[in-house]
């Protein structure tokens, strides 16, 4: 073979050598996000079509769950929370300082034992009213919440009855009332519904409990939406669930 010829092989095999080396060296990759990936790893695989827009949702923090006895938990800073509101002027708290907090005590496969349970769950392990009263009424000023007392709610954001955890504050927002409401006249919220048929649903077998609680945490006024369910097409709400709005 003539010498030029055998360069011309031995540089492409080199080239090639090259290549090899640094797809399996340890040394990281730089993913075409900008990321940088360690031990071979080359970044995650590309998103599905039309997932682009719908980055997966930060998983629900789990609390400490039910106790025998509960104290007042410390609340977010003074000022530090600010509601945002829907189209319709709907009010939803805070993600930073109420993301939302599920109950170790509830999963999917405890649920005919714990929230689906036959002659109540949610009593059971409801702090008390001069425990949450403390609460709430620090959790206003966290909020700048100025507004009768009586007309706003002292919320779980994932209710006792879909499992939110009883009294981690990440839990708990002041929610102040919703559109058409009639001041002194006590909270009116539409949540409460929301979750009456999330729960109902749940204990059906329509949808997951990880699902309804996901769904509820991120957006209470779509999540019906989400989740396929129509108003009122689940069954009325039993006295327990009714009893939980909160």
């Amino acid at each position: 073979m003539p010498a030029p010829a055998r360069g011309a092989i031995a540089i492409a095999a080199a080239v090639l050598l090259a290549a090899a080396a640094g797809c399996s060296s340890g040394g990281g990759h730089t993913a075409k996000d900008g990321s940088h990936s360690k031990d071979g790893a080359h970044g995650s695989a590309p998103a599905a079509a039309g997932d682009a827009a719908q980055p997966a949702p930060a998983k629900i923090v789990t609390g400490p769950g039910p106790k025998s006895s509960y104290d007042a938990q410390p609340q977010p800073a003074a000022g530090s929370c600010h509601y945002h509101y829907t189209a319709d002027k709907q009010p939803l708290p805070d993600p930073n300082c109420t993301p939302g907090a599920i109950s170790p005590a509830v999963n999917q496969g405890n649920i005919n034992d714990t929230i689906c349970k036959p002659g109540g769950y949610t009593s059971t392990i409801r702090p008390p009213a001069n425990i949450t009263g403390k609460e709430k009424a620090e959790n206003a000023k966290s909020y700048g919440y100025t507004g009768p007392m009586g007309d706003a709610e002292y919320d779980h954001l994932i209710s006792l009855q879909l499992g939110g955890d009883p009294n981690d504050p990440r839990n708990l927002w002041i929610q102040p009332p919703s559109p058409g409401h009639v001041p002194g006249k006590g909270p009116n919220n539409p949540k409460d519904s929301v979750e009456t048929h999330l729960h109902t649903a749940i204990c059906k077998g329509q949808v997951t409990l990880t699902a309804a609680q996901q769904a509820i945490a991120t957006d209470w006024t779509t999540a019906e939406v989400k989740l396929g369910i129509s108003k009122g097409a689940t069954a009325a709400p039993t006295a327990e669930a009714d009893a939980d709005g909160d």
